[in-house]
């Protein structure tokens, strides 16, 4: 999956905060869901306009960066 597909960033939409593609949910929401302890399909329950495959992909990418 292309970076494309997964995050878009906008100055126009939600002042450029980071959003899954095609979405109006922010990246960070993910983020915050698992840090709360919600598994992915929780997210994706509260969230239906975001893919699995881009949550999958950007838990993939997130490992990859260093620390």
């Amino acid at each position: 999956m292309q970076h494309e597909e997964i995050i878009q960033s906008n100055p126009e939409i939600l002042g450029g905060v980071p959003l899954f593609t095609g979405t109006r949910v922010p990246v960070r929401s993910l983020f915050d869901h698992l840090e709360a302890g919600d598994s992915i399909d929780d997210f994706l329950k509260g969230f239906p306009s975001v893919r699995r495959e881009q949550v999958i992909a950007l838990l993939e990418i997130s490992q990859e960066v260093p620390s």
